[in-house]
């Protein structure tokens, strides 16, 4: 069994100069405001209708993000409505198979909950996790041995399995989202995986997410 860490990646999403560029036109249509357009005026036109609430105007772009996280993380994330998503599926991937390594890969437990493993008490859950998730492992190629097809033997793997999931919404859509899951009453595991995306989102596109990540 292999044991790794949640990860994002940023697939697409505009240039922000054009970002902000495409918004200004947009947003200025519910002014007839297009002849203030000027060079240096998006940002500040688009500052603005954020300040005023006026965030329909930001669903006229998305981003589109690649996560790598336990299968349980997923589970919230795709409660969000106004999103499309592809996932990688349980049912068509056989992790006997050498693309896989031929075993299972389980999102550490451990850096998820801040656990210090030098502490007898967080060492010993640990463990215990461990053990399941290795119990599950064995259960699932014996299935598999056994003539069972994947979708078949997925019935024993658990929540902490490592899937891959695509994910695009467009910004007002993301500013809801880590408004949620960056939230401290989020899951630990959702909120690790947000704040790494917020992050991300807050260098790359500072105007639409900065502000999100001096409220975390």
């Amino acid at each position: 069994m292999i044991i790794t860490q949640p990860s994002v990646k940023i697939i697409s999403g505009n240039d922000y100069a054009a970002m902000l560029e495409k918004l200004e036109r947009i947003g200025r249509v519910c002014y007839k405001s297009e002849a203030n357009i000027k060079e240096g005026s998006a940002e500040k036109f688009i500052a603005n209708i954020l300040k005023r609430g006026h965030e329909s105007v930001i669903e006229h772009e998305s981003i589109t993000v690649s996560v790598i996280c336990d299968r349980g993380v997923t589970h919230e994330i795709v409660r969000h409505r106004i999103a499309s998503y592809s996932q990688e599926s349980t049912r068509y991937c056989n992790y006997a198979k050498d693309q896989f390594g031929n075993q299972i890969t389980c999102i550490d437990l451990a850096t998820g909950f801040g656990y210090d493993l030098t502490k007898e008490s967080d060492r010993a859950k640990y463990e215990v996790w461990k053990s399941a998730c290795e119990a599950a492992e064995a259960h699932y190629f014996k299935l598999l041995e056994l003539g069972a097809s994947p979708e078949e033997a997925r019935s024993v793997l658990p929540n902490s399995l490592k899937t891959e999931i695509v994910m695009t919404m467009n910004l007002r859509e993301w500013r809801h989202f880590f408004r949620l899951r960056s939230a401290k009453r989020a899951h630990p595991q959702m909120r690790q995986v947000s704040d790494m995306l917020l992050k991300e989102f807050a260098a790359r596109y500072p105007l639409f997410f900065a502000d999100l990540l001096e409220e975390e």
